[in-house]
């Protein structure tokens, strides 16, 4: 993160979003699905953790068993989730702490996200009222696009705190001056929601 001698270091924050239903895995829970032995949203809670940020982590409700799979990390509740993707970025960015400078928003469904380049998006961070960053991967065909996660800086919040419905910041991306940060392969978009996603990204991976 660039700061000049005079200015205090950003201080930035991860929220994920694990409050959704996970419909699409027909009576799995994608967010537990085994990942090197683990489930998945501890081992993207550990990696956001390891960035050395302040880690938020949406959950349907404290009880649900993605919450005592978050770890360390601070959990929100978000007892509307099903209104979309909006409430739980809404509840999210109202539980950061008073001094947190900009956010790292994903879906916590992305297992391809590691410590490292959670602090590659960081060390791009211009401060409270800089640009939005955004992750771009390479898809299989080799082209080049947008995807996850998303910095955005405190300026945007209140702008994230009016979000209704689930299309996210979509219309906030489009408005807004956008940076795109490169990531390694495919790592900003890989995101696995069925259960042949989960297969197929297995057998790449060689966990068969």
């Amino acid at each position: 993160m660039n700061a000049g001698p005079s200015q205090h270091m950003p201080k930035l924050a991860i929220l994920l979003l694990a409050a959704g239903a996970s419909s699409r895995m027909r009576g799995r829970d994608k967010l537990l699905e085994q990942v090197n032995g683990r489930p998945l949203v501890a081992g993207l809670s550990d990696a956001a953790r390891a960035s050395g940020c302040e880690v938020y982590v949406t959950v349907p409700h404290l009880e649900h068993p993605r919450a005592s799979a978050a770890g360390e990390a601070h959990l929100v509740a978000v007892p509307n989730a099903v209104e979309g993707l909006s409430a739980s970025l809404r509840a999210g960015i109202t539980a950061l702490a008073g001094d947190i400078d900009g956010v790292m928003v994903l879906p916590a469904d992305m297992p391809e996200i590691t410590t490292a380049d959670f602090l590659k998006m960081a060390e791009q961070f211009t401060g409270p009222e800089g640009a939005i960053l955004r992750a771009s991967g390479t898809d299989q065909s080799g082209a080049r696009r947008v995807g996850h996660p998303v910095l955005f800086p405190r300026r945007c919040f209140d702008a994230l705190q009016t979000l209704t419905g689930d299309a996210g910041a979509r219309e906030l991306l489009k408005q807004d001056a956008v940076q795109l940060i490169a990531l390694p392969g495919a790592h900003a978009l890989t995101d696995l929601d069925t259960p042949e996603d989960w297969t197929k990204w297995r057998a790449r991976q060689g966990d068969v």
